[in-house]
């Protein structure tokens, strides 16, 4: 038994001394990839036709006896002749994702993606978003709507998407489309905004700890984590967020005036299924049924922008964005960060 104690203790230090060693190699890493630039990025186009065809071809080859197969593939090469022909006139539709987090981060590569497209594509072509987000920050999500808008600005159809959650600042993006597509059990709504912060003011006090803010101008801090926060502060905080959410409920009724946006602008969510009633969606379904349809009679083209980096600077962001997400979710809380 003293032993199983003894090796415990022993792997215990090695773990220690083994992850302290990958920290420090981590930050050389992520201090040394800062100080360059990142070697670029590259546009990735997938044929989606490619991929539901290899699909359908392997369980044809695994369902079909040799004679019927055979005979399905001297028809499939018939009409693969026809639809070379035809090419130039079928309608292209760029497909997109979008996975948000609290700080909208996939809007660098959407905003590369939309620069890509909108130099070729037409208004006869069609834009896809698949879009999962929750939410998050009031001006990163300002921004990543505004790269949307400039789809619908050069007269290009615009679809979007909603698998699972479309909520807050996802549902502002989501407004922009033309057409809004949700699966039935998708999360959407919640057009409202919210901040919130603890005050250790008076633990502060109770320690004989004075803590000082120094302003100017009579708004520069409104609320504080560790200063004395008044009533004034507290109402000005208040305004700003219900000028804030006005200008949210605005912003969606100019792209959806259908929504009778009082009744749905209330920080709710709906599933799916109310959503529609509600008119927060246009139709019930998922994006790999609306996309298998499209690719039946149009050219379906996946973009996606990558940014090409060393392996010290992946190691380093891999690093940095594990403690940024736990710092953000903290420090967001602690501070006036308003919120989709």
């Amino acid at each position: 038994m003293e032993f199983i104690f003894d090796y415990a203790s022993f792997l215990a230090k090695t773990v220690t001394i083994v992850i302290a060693i990958i920290v420090v190699l981590v930050m050389i890493a992520s201090m040394r990839g800062r100080g360059r630039r990142s070697a670029g990025g590259q546009l990735h186009v997938t044929k989606l036709n490619d991929f539901y065809k290899g699909l359908r071809d392997r369980l044809e080859g695994s369902l079909l006896d040799k004679a019927r197969l055979k005979a399905l593939r001297k028809a499939q090469a018939k009409d693969l002749k026809k639809d070379k022909k035809s090419t130039e006139t079928r309608q292209r539709v760029y497909v997109l994702d979008f996975d948000g987090d609290i700080k909208a981060s996939a809007t660098e590569n959407m905003r590369n993606e939309i620069t890509a497209l909108l130099t070729l594509a037409t208004p006869k072509d069609e834009v896809v978003l698949r879009l999962e987000s929750g939410g998050g920050m009031v001006h990163s999500y300002g921004l990543a709507s505004s790269q949307l808008a400039r789809i619908r600005q050069a007269g290009i159809p615009l679809t979007i998407c909603i698998d699972k959650v479309a909520a807050s600042g996802g549902y502002m993006m989501a407004c922009i489309g033309n057409r809004i597509i949700s699966a039935p059990f998708a999360v959407l709504g919640s057009i409202g905004v919210v901040a919130q912060l603890p005050n250790v003011n008076r633990l502060l006090k109770k320690h004989d700890i004075d803590f000082e803010v120094l302003t100017a101008g009579e708004y520069k801090r409104t609320l504080t984590v560790f200063g004395e926060n008044t009533e004034k502060g507290r109402e000005k905080f208040q305004e700003d967020l219900d000028i804030t959410h006005e200008l949210f409920k605005n912003f969606v009724a100019s792209y959806r005036p259908q929504l009778q946006i009082d009744e749905v602008a209330t920080g709710e969510v709906w599933l799916g299924l109310a959503a529609k009633d509600k008119q927060l969606v246009d139709e019930l379904k998922t994006s790999d049924e609306y996309l298998s349809e499209k690719a039946k009679t149009s050219d379906v083209f996946h973009l996606h922008y990558a940014e090409r980096r060393s392996l010290q600077q992946r190691v380093g962001l891999a690093a940095t964005a594990s403690v940024d997400r736990l710092v953000t979710g903290w420090w967001a809380k602690l501070t006036q960060q308003r919120f989709w």
